[in-house]
Formats: C-alpha cells, structure tokens, sequence
C-alpha cells in the first residue's frame, strides 16, 4: 500500500510522460481505497473479445473502439485516500458563476425544442423512451488531478475516477449507475432512472413520468438477460437511492451467467446502452439521438471499470493455517459502471455531460432543470 502523496504524485509523473493511466474509487472496494493502473508505455490497446483483463474505457457507441489498459503491461497501485472536506466550504462550490447567461438561455432554447421533437416521436409512435443530453462547455480553475481529488472527497458512494490515454485525452467522473458486476458466474445489474433534487430527505413522491420511465429501463433488462442467463432472475422493488445532491429510482437485478467469456461479452453487449441512457426501442432512439443532439457523447453514456480483473486472495493469517500461507487464491472478476456524471478535460476547459430520461409525460422545461441540477453535481468541483 503507497501513501496518498506518493501515489498521486506517480500519477502526475504518468500524465507529463504522456502516458495512459486509469486511477478509481470502486464503493464496493472498501471506504477511501483507490486503485490505479499506469500502462509501461503509450501504445494503443483496444478491447477483442472480452476475454482480455484491465480497466476498459467503452464509448457510447458499441461500434467504436473499447480502449483497455491491461492489468499484464501495466502497474497497479493502491492508496487510501478519504480526504476531509469543508461542507460548509463545499456548499459555497455549488453554484459557481459560468457559463454566462446568455450562454444558458441559448442552451435552454436548444434543448427544449430537442426535448418537443423527441415528446412529438414518441406521441407518433416512433419509440417509448428516448434519452437526450447537451453539453456544456466551461472553464475549470484547477487541474485534473485536483479535480479527481475533489471528486473522491465528495462523492464517496460514487464510482470516481480519472482516465487518461493520448488518443482519448483527460476523462473524470462520479458515476452512480453499475452496469454490470460479475464474479464466479454470478452477475448484478440495476435499473436506475427518474431524477429529482435531493432536499433533505430521501422518502419522496415519483411522478408517474419517473415511475414509467424507470419501469422502462428494468423490463428491458429482465427481458433481455434471459439469453445469457441460468435459472431465475431476481429482481428487488423499485426504491429511491440518492447520488451526490440527486435522488434516483432504483432497481436491483442479479442471476447467474452461462460460463464462458463469450456470455460475458454478449451480456455486456446486451445491456450497453440501456434504456438508461439510450432509450427503448434501442436501436430507434439511438438513430434519433444521433441525428438530432448535433454533438458527439463520445465515452459519455458509455461504459468503464475492471474487466477480468485478476486480485490475489491471501489465506486467514490465523496460526492454524500458517502452513498455507504461501498459498495465494487468484481470482478475477468484473465490474463496470455507465460513464454518467462525466467531464472531459481539454487544457483549462472542462466539457460536462448532461442528459435525462424523456417520455411521453416529460415537460421540456422541467427536462433542462434536470440537466441543469446534474451539471451543478459536477461544477462544484471545477473551483477553488
């Protein structure tokens, strides 16, 4: 185990080598445990067939290239890091003055009249649910490594991390949503969906909007798990689970998976983009969304985490099994989380990813308050 300063400072020597590197906050992992990948060299690796072990960095698009840092041409390096945070301070954060104003009436313009022709689509018929974002382009006063460390203070609950390769430039994020958890065949998923802003309490009234659309988002999976899947599916109730200042619905799923990696790729690929971050029809609402939201998500919506992740398992250090002690389990699994809660960094300047669920019942104005409290969730880490 490094110590924080040491590990963060390896991580600022790998970025001025230019030189792709992974470093997360898994919250299943343990409390302030941090866990970093630096690749040996700069070369480019993309994912085959799954079969691969490392951290993966999937787009939103399931035709474009999955990058990965395999866990064999990297080191790996791990730190606690929980950090103390001013609340009081980190309240003060929550609401720094950019963008300008006209900036936002321009964008509120735009995604309104985005969020009416996808309501007018699904009155059509064209499709149930379709999933719109916008980006915001903003200034940031610290650097990227600042920004990773605010993030893991903050969202502690979260899946936080920083991602860098040369051909993807600077990544960070405070991801909710789990995709897809895996280990000795058993995997777990969620269905989350429906948004509003946490007010001091989590026991709130959803709206039929939310309900139906995260209602949407879990008969998908459960409908398209079967494939892969042996026996009974076990699903939970939907119930509100809180991500940094918002609320969310949620849903539990988890089953047993055929063995072979082959399943955990047609799984993968089963479930990437959900109706979460896509829409349903998939294929329907992923067109509209393509030919309509006139900006690239490149790795927003997409997916991320440890794939085949190799971790050596120690036997009990009681006396009675000192004999075993050279005998080490080596077990892999994986676990990976949709890219929401996202920014890209790009010199001074953050790029933040923003979108919401839209159906039938959606209001265009309460849409861009949406987006509007998600950006906030991640704006208030860009300052001093």
């Amino acid at each position: 185990m490094m110590n924080a300063e040491e590990f963060f400072n390896r991580l600022e020597e790998h970025l001025q080598q230019d030189k792709p590197f992974a470093a997360w906050h898994d919250p299943g992992s343990g409390r302030g445990m941090t866990t970093a990948l630096l690749q040996d060299d700069a070369s480019e690796n993309l994912v085959d067939d799954f079969n691969e072990s490392g951290f993966v960095f999937a787009p939103f698009q399931n035709d474009l290239p999955t990058y990965i840092i395999p866990q064999e041409k990297a080191e790996f390096l791990q730190t606690e890091y929980s950090g103390f945070i001013d609340h009081e301070k980190a309240l003060e954060k929550e609401s720094p003055d950019f963008p300008p104003e006209q900036f936002i009436q321009k964008e509120k313009s735009a995604h309104e009249n985005l969020v009416q022709k996808g309501i007018d689509e699904i009155k059509a018929g064209a499709f149930k649910k379709v999933v719109l974002s916008r980006k915001e382009e903003v200034e940031t006063q610290l650097g990227p490594l600042e920004i990773f460390k605010d993030l893991l203070k903050k969202y502690k609950e979260a899946f936080v991390y920083i991602w860098f390769h040369p051909k993807t430039d600077i990544w960070l994020g405070a991801t909710p949503e789990t995709l897809l958890k895996v280990e000795r065949n058993k995997f777990k998923t969620m269905a989350l969906a429906g948004t509003q802003a946490f007010k001091g309490i989590t026991d709130v009234t959803w709206g039929k909007k939310e309900i139906e659309e995260q209602k949407i988002v879990t008969d998908f999976i459960l409908e398209n798990v079967e494939k892969v899947t042996i026996g009974k599916v076990d699903r939970s109730e939907a119930y509100t689970t809180k991500a940094g200042n918002l609320l969310h619905l949620r849903t539990d799923i988890q089953g047993d998976i055929q063995p072979g990696t082959s399943n955990l790729k047609e799984l993968i690929m089963t479930l990437h983009p959900t109706p979460a971050v896509c829409g349903m029809p998939r294929d329907i609402a992923k067109q509209f969304i393509l030919e309509n939201e006139n900006y690239d998500r490149e790795f927003y919506t997409g997916f991320l985490g440890e794939l085949n992740f190799k971790k050596e398992t120690k036997r009990s250090s009681n006396r009675r099994n000192q004999e075993n002690q050279a005998y080490a389990s080596i077990s892999s699994s994986t676990s990976l989380f949709v890219n929401l809660r996202c920014m890209k960094i790009e010199d001074d300047e953050a790029e933040i990813f923003v979108g919401g669920g839209i159906t039938k019942d959606s209001d265009p104005v309460q849409e861009f308050e949406e987006t509007q409290n998600k950006a906030q969730t991640i704006k208030a880490v860009l300052v001093k």
